[in-house]
């Protein structure tokens, strides 16, 4: 429903020769499509596509062609498919709609497996649905000089198209968008601009180039009934990136149909899509403004009661802060009349707060507090409001505070630990606060609601309530990530209001109204405690919102328990969401404690778990049914495996050299020399895969012979190693980079086709800028470490932010923070029964929960 709030209808009614050009039709000229295989790319090496072209039999050689590219190509050039590309090219050349026109079917790229055994991997998500110019580069310097050899294209970019489905879609967009010298025209499909690989960028990214717009024409197609699932939601995507289109003053078409995601509704609008394509003078879409002024009047619970006991509103010295450093501000605290001294009272915190405060003003807060704690929907509830803070070396202009931006939309932990580190151990001198983070809220409006929403997302231990009235949640600094971070990120225990209307802003930093149902959307899907109150008209102020406050205040203190609901219909066939690998109630328990440090988690056959602490030294196993220990050899080791004949193999890079050891035994024998192993894999044809994290390299060595072979090198730190299932490929995280990188293992261990496949979510720098309209700023390296592989093929992998899951392909699937976030995670397992378990080493602590892994 919310879906529609804020753009009206723009489906075009279909005209009345569609299905005529749509059909073969007798006497029109019928072009001519050969196919062929593309394997030679260093780009994506390693990888073979089908590709066909169709050349219009009004092709002259003499005369140079229209080009138009097509992702997925071989779907699009069906006869009998939803497309049917050729058929429609011909019946268009034919009429005069279109110019003659070369068509390129391209699919995306498949490493084959050649190890026996093992299965081919797909790469459509590494090279469709990353951002930058790597696809691009591809299509244009190595793939299309092959397809087109021979041909006489045109080298104007307003007479070369390039066009794709879902992921294909964004993939087409990219193409153009880095290189419009090359592609003036896209055509999207149910366009995939949510974050598989981070495509949510794309309407942020749009809007900075309204100065300067590139010399593109988009035409988007989206179905009503597109996707909501752990990548975002297709529908509300596809009008964000309308919205800033159209704000930029790009040539755009957009164009909602019935249906959801499928080709079906794409294919019926195509002859329209390529009329509207190819004609350089076609009309853009135009999405009217809603901004209206319906008559504001307070709720009456924003009124003075003067039977109601009157809390009292105490301001504070002017704060100067050490964390916002040469920052002043003004403050105050609201203490209810039914505060007793000697019961906690709950907290809720108000940004923007001499505004919030004011009791003739929109909000009335301390008025509201007064009547909803009498009428017992509150608890006593004292409130701290607080003004943004001003750089004391500049003059003040009016209420405006200079740190405002800074402080409101950065996100990251800094404005949560202004708060736990200064303001309210002060309030706590004077008044007991309760410590219960069910019993703490924080709220605000526009800026100041992004702020409280990252301040609970930062601080879930503390604050568990959210208040959000026009929440900023666009590109101010970087608060568009959210709704794509929410999806992927294991849920945490908050509750969120949050209310809006189709009269908001739409800027240079996004169109408010979209981003809120983008952020209820995902809360939604993660089965949050979530209610999103909607209007249609009025603006980016305070009204709706205040006149909705008292309700919103009764819905977020609520004593009700909420039952999340989960909704996984949307996630397609190898979407692997988080909600069905989680097992509701469970989270960590811990395996061992008070270690010197823990590492080398390793699982054998019957999922008994194994580990060393580094400094007793010992390598211990846990009895996957009674969780016993025992003792296993006194050998400090950083990676550990069982491989043939029933050994673990391990490293010991401060004696450079890899050992086996004998589990019943004990013993241990070297197995290679003069190395410098951080962490290891075991292939079934008896090869120790490992890395040397100093030396950048991957290195293989023979079991049998002892025979050491470097097979890579050139990862920043590689570190982390582990083999898929089938052992046709080999996984490796870089401690100092971006990526985590994929090898296809051939026949004798020998590795090649390296790519950067699976991409890390990255650490926001603490120290950052945070820079107006721009992204945070991240630190580069991830800090990948151990890695690990479940019945399904997943990977996980520890970082700084914690357990990282990729699905087969490396596209993530979300990230399970750490159990203790003050200690280093270094390694993880499947493990115990069914090994159906993730282990994790955390510092001196080693935890376990329980996953659904064959979900």
């Amino acid at each position: 429903m919310l879906a529609v709030a804020c753009v009206s209808s723009l489906t075009s009614p279909a005209q009345a020769d569609d299905d005529t050009l749509r059909t073969v039709q007798e006497g029109v000229p019928k072009g001519k499509v050969t196919k062929g295989v593309f394997d030679e790319s260093k780009t994506f090496p390693g990888t073979r596509r089908d590709y066909a072209v169709y050349v219009p039999s009004q092709y002259d050689p003499k005369t140079p062609a229209n080009l138009m590219v097509f992702m997925d190509g071989m779907n699009y050039a069906k006869p009998n498919g939803s497309f049917r590309v050729p058929i429609v090219l011909d019946n268009l050349i034919a009429n005069g709609s279109l110019p003659p026109t070369i068509a390129v079917f391209v699919n995306p790229g498949t490493v084959p497996a050649t190890k026996p055994g093992a299965k081919n991997r797909s790469n459509r998500s590494f090279e469709y649905d990353s951002l930058g110019d790597r696809y691009a580069g591809f299509l244009i310097d190595e793939f299309l000089p092959v397809a087109l050899k021979d041909r006489n294209i045109s080298s104007d970019p307003k007479r070369r198209a390039v066009a794709g489905i879902s992921s294909g879609g964004i993939c087409a967009f990219t193409v153009a968008w880095e290189r419009p010298d090359q592609f003036g025209k896209v055509l999207s499909h149910i366009g995939s601009y949510t974050n598989i690989r981070g495509g949510w960028a794309y309407p942020a990214l749009i809007r900075k180039t309204k100065s300067d717009p590139k010399p593109i024409q988009v035409y988007l197609q989206e179905g009503r009934d597109d996707l909501s699932n752990l990548h975002g939601n297709w529908p509300l995507a596809n009008r964000d990136m309308a919205a800033a289109l159209q704000f930029a003053g790009y040539q755009y078409k957009f164009v909602m149909t019935e249906g959801g995601h499928s080709g079906k509704w794409g294919g019926e609008e195509l002859p329209n899509a390529l009329q509207w394509l190819w004609n350089d003078e076609a009309e853009s879409t135009v999405i009217p403004p809603a901004s209206t002024k319906p008559k504001w009047e307070p709720h009456p619970l924003a009124v003075v009661n003067e039977d109601v006991p009157q809390g009292k509103v105490e301001s504070m010295p002017p704060w100067n802060s050490k964390i916002f450093d040469n920052t002043i501000r003004d403050w105050a605290v609201y203490v209810p009349a039914q505060y007793n001294e000697n019961e906690p009272a709950a907290l809720m915190v108000f940004q923007d707060g001499e505004r919030m405060r004011d009791v003739k003003g929109r909000w009335r807060i301390p008025t509201v507090f007064d009547n909803l704690i009498a009428s017992g929907d509150m608890p006593p509830t004292i409130a701290v409001f607080l003004n943004p803070g001003h750089d004391k070396s500049k003059p003040r202009r009016g209420r405006k505070s200079s740190n405002r931006g800074f402080e409101y939309d950065s996100l990251g932990d800094r404005y949560s630990r202004f708060l736990l580190e200064e303001i309210l151990p002060e309030v706590e001198k004077k008044y007991n606060l309760s410590d219960d983070p069910n019993m703490r809220a924080i709220g605000g409006s526009s800026s100041g609601a992004i702020c409280a929403f990252t301040v609970a997302w930062e601080r879930p231990d503390q604050f568990r309530k959210v208040y959000s009235n026009v929440g900023s949640f666009v590109n101010l600094r970087g608060g568009d990530l959210y709704s794509s971070l929410i999806r992927k990120t294991e849920p945490k225990p908050i509750r969120v209001y949050m209310s809006d209307t189709s009269g908001d802003n739409d800027n240079p930093f996004g169109h408010w109204p979209i981003a809120n149902q983008r952020m209820e959307s995902s809360l939604n899907y993660m089965g949050y405690d979530v209610r999103l109150d909607w209007a249609e008209g009025y603006g980016h102020n305070a009204d709706f919102g205040s006149m909705q406050f008292p309700e919103a205040m009764k819905w977020l203190w609520r004593s009700e328990s909420h039952t999340p609901t989960v909704d996984t219909s949307d996630d397609l066939r190898g979407d692997l969401t988080l909600l069905n690998l989680l097992v509701p109630g469970k989270s960590w328990e811990v395996v061992a404690e008070d270690l010197g440090f823990s590492d080398a988690p390793c699982s054998d056959a019957d999922g008994n778990f194994y580990y060393c602490d580094m400094r007793a030294p010992a390598v211990v196993r846990v009895d996957a049914n009674d969780q016993s220990k025992s003792v296993i050899a006194k050998e400090s080791v950083s990676g550990l495996m069982f491989g043939p004949n029933d050994l673990l193999y391990a490293c010991q890079g401060s004696q450079k050299r890899v050992i086996s050891i004998d589990p019943k035994s004990g013993e241990v024998k070297t197995i290679a020399e003069n190395v410098a192993p951080n962490d290891l894999a075991v292939s079934d044809e008896g090869y120790l895969f490992i890395t040397e994290t100093r030396t950048h390299q991957v290195t293989r060595i023979d079991i049998q012979s002892g025979e050491v072979t470097s097979v890579d090198e050139g990862i920043t730190r590689p570190n982390g190693i582990a083999l898929s299932n089938d052992g046709g490929t080999l996984v490796v995280s870089d401690h100092g980079g971006e990526s985590s990188w994929t090898f296809r293992v051939n026949e004798g261990g020998v590795l090649d086709a390296k790519m950067p496949t699976l991409p890390m979510r990255l650490p926001i720098d603490p120290k950052g800028e945070f820079k107006f309209n721009e992204p945070p700023q991240y630190l580069k390296a991830s800090k990948g470490d151990g890695t690990a592989v479940d019945k399904l093929g997943r990977y996980y992998i520890t970082s700084d932010l914690g357990v990282q899951i990729f699905d087969p392909t490396g596209r993530p699937c979300g990230v399970l923070p750490k159990p203790d976030a003050t200690k280093p995670l270094t390694s993880c397992v499947l493990a115990g029964p069914d090994h159906s378990h993730l282990y994790v080493t955390n510092g001196t602590t080693i935890y376990r929960r329980e996953l659904t892994v064959e979900n």
